[in-house]
C-alpha cells in the first residue's frame, strides 16, 4: 500500500490582485516555498509517490527564480514525482516542462492522449492539457483491466460541468475501473468521494490567492490499495484569507470585538472585516490604524444599520430634520438598502458635510425680466432691480447657511458659464439646449473595497 501526497494549483507566480503591489510581490517571492514545504513534509513521512494534477504555474509566462525554485523542490523529493500539466500551465514546447531539465525522479505527462505507467505496486495513468482548453474528458476511453493491481490516476479536469477545463461526468469516474484519481483544477478541497468502486478527490489548492480561496489550504496524504483508499488533509499554507463579521450591536469597544472574531495567527491572515449591526457610523479610519499592523493585509467593510432612535432627530429644525424627513419613505420600503443606509449617515452631521457651487450663471449674467412672476419678494435681499439681475451664487451660500451648514464649509467655483464660451456650454448666452451632468463621490478614510 503505497504512501501517497496528492496536491494541485499552486499557481505558482500568480498576481495576488487583491493585495497592495508591496505585498503582492511579497507573497510571489514566498509562493516558491510553497514546494519545498511539500518537500519537507514527503521527506519527514516516508511518502513513497506524489502526485501533482496540474497547474502548479498560474501561466506559461514564469519567473527564472520561480521555476528553479520548483526543480530545486522537486528534486529533493526522494521518491517519483508524476505531474499532468492543466490549463493554465499546460505542456508545450516552450513550456518550462520542456525547456528545463528536470530532475530524474520528475515525470510529465506531455501528452493530451492517456499515458500508461507500469511499476510493480502500481499502474498510473496521466494526461496533459496541450493548450489553455481541452473539450474532452481526460478519462475518456479509460477502462483498467481486471488484474488485481493498483489503478491510479493523476489527471486535470473538472467533474460535472459540461466546459472547457476537461469535463469529466461521474458516470466516466465509475467506469474507469481506477482505484483512486487524484485531480486538480477545483480549488476548493473535495474530501474523498467515490464513484462506483472508484475514490476520487480534489485537494484544493495548497494556499489561498484571494477571497474566495477562504481557510486552511493544503494537499492530501492517501494511502490505496485494490478497493480501499483513505485520505488525509495536510495544512500547507503559510498564509490564509478570512472573511469575519462583526456585529457591532451594543459593543463598547470595536477593536476588542474585532480581535475576539479574528483571534489567532493575525501576522499569517489576510482578513475582510464586515462590521454589521446597529449603531454611529464606525471610525474606519482609526480602526485600520490601530489594526492594520496585527494582520498581513487588512480590509474594514462598514455595513451596519442606522440607530433606531434616529428617526427621532427628523422632528428637528434645519438640515439634519429635513433630510430624515425625506429619506423616511425610503428607509421604510428597503431598511437594509446600504444606498440609504449611506446616505443618511453622510447627510446628518453638519460638521461632515461640504458644499462646492461649480461653474453657473453669475451675477452680472443672470438676468431675470419677469422677476416677479418667477421669484417673488422673498427673493429680493439677492435682486438687483436696477440690473433686474439675480446673485445666484450668495443666494446658493445663504440657503446652505440657513440649512445649517457653516459658511466655512461652502466653496464656490466662480466661473460664469455665460461669460466663458471655450470652456462652458450656456443656453442664457447661446440659445441652444444642451446636456451636462455632474460626477458626485465620497473619498473614503479606509479601504471600502
Amino acid at each position: 500500500m503505497p504512501k501517497i501526497v496528492h496536491g494541485a494549483d499552486f499557481h505558482l507566480d500568480s498576481a495576488f490582485a487583491a493585495l497592495p503591489p508591496g505585498r503582492a510581490a511579497e507573497r510571489r517571492r514566498e509562493s516558491r516555498e510553497l514546494p519545498f514545504r511539500l518537500a519537507d513534509y514527503v521527506n519527514a513521512h516516508g511518502v513513497q509517490l506524489v502526485l501533482l494534477a496540474g497547474d502548479l504555474l498560474d501561466s506559461e509566462r514564469v519567473y527564472r527564480e520561480t521555476a528553479q525554485a520548483l526543480r530545486a523542490a522537486l528534486g529533493a523529493i526522494p521518491c517519483p514525482v508524476f505531474i499532468s500539466p492543466g490549463n493554465h500551465d499546460f505542456y508545450s514546447p516552450r513550456s518550462v516542462w520542456a525547456t528545463l531539465d528536470w530532475p530524474e525522479n520528475v515525470h510529465i505527462f506531455t501528452s493530451s492522449a492517456l499515458e500508461r505507467v507500469e511499476t510493480p505496486a502500481y499502474t498510473l495513468w496521466g494526461r496533459a492539457f496541450t493548450d489553455a482548453h481541452q473539450d474532452t474528458s481526460p478519462l475518456e476511453g479509460l477502462e483498467v483491466p481486471g488484474d488485481g493491481k493498483l489503478h491510479l490516476a493523476c489527471l486535470h479536469g473538472e467533474v460535472d460541468p459540461m466546459g472547457h477545463y476537461g469535463p469529466i461526468s461521474r458516470g466516466d469516474i465509475a467506469a474507469s475501473g481506477l482505484d483512486y484519481l487524484a485531480l486538480g483544477h477545483i480549488h476548493q478541497g473535495s474530501g474523498l468521494n467515490k464513484e462506483g468502486n472508484t475514490f476520487w478527490a480534489y485537494p484544493g489548492c495548497p494556499e489561498g490567492r484571494g477571497f474566495d480561496e477562504l481557510g486552511e489550504k493544503g494537499v492530501l496524504y492517501v494511502e490505496a490499495e485494490p478497493g480501499r483508499v483513505a485520505a488525509q488533509f495536510i495544512p500547507l499554507a503559510k498564509y490564509r484569507y478570512e472573511i469575519a463579521a462583526v456585529e457591532i450591536t451594543g459593543a463598547a469597544d470595536l477593536l476588542s470585538a474585532i480581535r475576539a472574531a479574528v483571534p489567532e495567527r493575525r501576522e499569517n491572515l489576510i482578513c475582510r472585516v464586515i462590521l454589521t449591526g446597529e449603531g454611529e457610523k464606525p471610525d474606519l479610519t482609526a480602526l485600520d490604524r490601530a489594526l492594520s499592523p496585527e494582520f498581513f493585509g487588512l480590509t474594514l467593510i462598514d455595513r451596519t444599520r442606522l440607530p433606531q432612535d434616529l428617526w427621532k432627530r427628523g422632528e428637528e429644525d434645519g438640515l439634519a430634520g429635513l433630510f430624515l424627513q425625506a429619506m423616511w419613505d425610503k428607509f421604510q420600503a428597503e431598511p437594509d438598502n446600504p444606498l440609504w443606509q449611506m446616505a443618511a449617515r453622510y447627510g446628518l452631521a453638519a460638521r461632515d458635510l461640504f458644499a462646492v457651487r461649480g461653474p453657473s450663471l453669475g451675477p452680472a449674467r443672470s438676468e431675470f425680466v419677469n422677476y416677479a412672476s418667477e421669484w417673488g419678494p422673498d427673493f429680493a435681499g439677492w435682486y438687483d432691480a436696477s440690473a433686474r439681475t439675480m446673485n445666484l451664487w450668495r443666494l446658493t451660500r445663504d440657503q446652505l447657511m440657513e440649512a445649517g451648514l457653516p459658511e466655512d464649509q461652502i466653496f464656490g467655483l466662480d466661473l460664469c458659464t455665460a461669460s466663458l464660451p471655450d470652456a462652458f456650454f450656456s443656453y442664457r448666452r447661446d440659445g441652444v439646449c444642451g446636456r451636462q451632468a455632474a460626477v458626485i463621490w465620497i473619498e473614503a478614510d479606509a479601504r471600502l473595497a
